[in-house]
């Protein structure tokens, strides 16, 4: 593989509640984070190596990396020469739709691995990136539904019934709802317990069993999703990076970058290319 880092996030309006990535990344790091959506990246070339379900995966040429919404993942250059890839984030109900109609599955569906060998779905997410980029909603769609369906069909599952939460976990489910509210203004590990009644390393350690990484990851990938939300609503990265928590533009831009893999500013562009809408869409 030659040539230096690339990467492209966008939308398409005829994709409504799908991102896509096309990327090409030598010495990215992908710090521990989450998406709301599913993802579905196809390597086209080079090695990714991720931390996933605690477990170090790889993903190499014709293979797949599928990651459930709400798995904490890592992402890092397997081999010297980086990785390639093409990538598309369906939302949840995009996915359940499909479910729906072509597979057996009940309840919420999920993928079941995390790595798929698999060239022909690489082939097709491919083009599903290339028909977006020409402005084929239509050959997008098309493709995209087929292969959320054959990866369903050959690697998909339901997501496991929720077990009752300890009195612990119930302490970590309300440190999130706390956190959540206070975004740009977080309390400290011991206030936060405090406010609970628990102390804090038991806060701590139940934080990390739940939702895979301490408070204070977890609150800087909330910043970024907060983010994400208010840069697709036309929100200048300054302004959004205030709002959600950040000193200023540079602390989002280091943070996004290694959530997201490309800088808000490049993201927000091809946000306002969307709502601008493509030249000649079919």
């Amino acid at each position: 593989m030659a040539g230096e880092e690339r990467a492209r996030h966008w939308r398409h309006p005829g994709l409504p509640d799908v991102d896509l990535l096309r990327a090409r990344y030598v010495r990215k790091t992908f710090v521990r984070h989450t998406h709301e959506s599913f993802v579905i990246a196809g390597i086209t070339g080079g090695v990714e190596a991720f931390h996933h379900h605690g477990r170090v995966e790889r993903a190499g040429p014709g293979a797949l990396a599928l990651i459930n919404p709400g798995e904490v993942h890592t992402g890092h250059a397997g081999v010297p020469e980086g990785w390639a890839y093409s990538v598309i984030y369906p939302g949840a109900d995009v996915v359940a739709a499909v479910a729906a109609e072509t597979t057996a599955i009940r309840g919420s569906a999920r993928f079941a691995t995390s790595v798929a060998d698999d060239p022909q779905s690489v082939r097709l997410v491919t083009e599903v990136l290339r028909a977006a980029e020409a402005h084929n909603a239509l050959a997008a769609d098309t493709m995209m539904r087929r292969v959320i369906a054959r990866l369903l069909r050959d690697h998909g599952g339901t997501m496991a019934a929720r077990e009752p939460l300890t009195a612990g976990a119930r302490n970590a489910q309300r440190a999130r709802e706390l956190l959540e509210a206070r975004l740009a203004d977080p309390p400290p590990l011991a206030e936060l317990a405090a406010a609970l009644d628990t102390s804090p390393f038991s806060l701590l350690r139940a934080f990390r069993e739940l939702y895979g990484m301490p408070p204070h990851t977890w609150l800087t990938d909330a910043r970024v999703r907060r983010a994400r939300r208010l840069l697709d609503a036309g929100t200048a990265p300054a302004e959004a990076a205030v709002a959600v928590g950040f000193t200023d533009q540079p602390h989002l831009n280091r943070h996004f970058t290694r959530i997201v893999g490309v800088p808000p500013g490049a993201y927000r562009r091809e946000r306002n290319n969307v709502q601008d809408g493509p030249q000649g869409a079919a």
